[in-house]
């Protein structure tokens, strides 16, 4: 998968549940095999990710054939009480705009995503 950042060691500041999130917000077909490529984890650690987060109403899916279809819930509120009030959306327009500004420092062909609800508009 293109784009798979270097592995780490120690703390970051984006948690796995968001990163994987962030991860289906950019392609809602995307498998579970390249989730865990792309964030480095384990296909078991996103399948329970997944799951936490279907659980908790921040992400459904429905089946197509043997694929996934993601959908994620914009309107959600996040989950701790320091972010009290802020969406999903919120927090996913960050996400993925830090993806395209990381794509355009890199020489790679500039196209700035935003996350509107369970649609995404794409500007080339």
């Amino acid at each position: 998968m293109p784009g798979v950042p270097e592995s780490h060691t120690g703390w970051t500041f984006i948690t796995n549940h968001a990163r994987v999130l962030a991860t289906i917000a950019e392609d809602p077909t995307v498998r579970i095999r390249d989730i865990a490529a792309r964030c480095r984890l384990t296909e078991r650690a996103v399948q329970r990710i997944i799951a936490d987060l279907e659980q908790d109403g921040y992400l459904s899916h429905t089946r197509e054939g043997r694929a996934n279809t993601y959908r994620i819930a914009p309107d959600k509120v996040l989950r701790h009480p320091a972010e009290a009030g802020l969406s999903v959306a919120s927090l996913l327009t960050l996400l993925v705009q830090d993806e395209t500004d990381r794509g355009r420092e890199q020489g790679e062909g500039v196209v700035k995503t935003v996350y509107q609800g369970s649609a995404r508009t794409v500007e080339v």
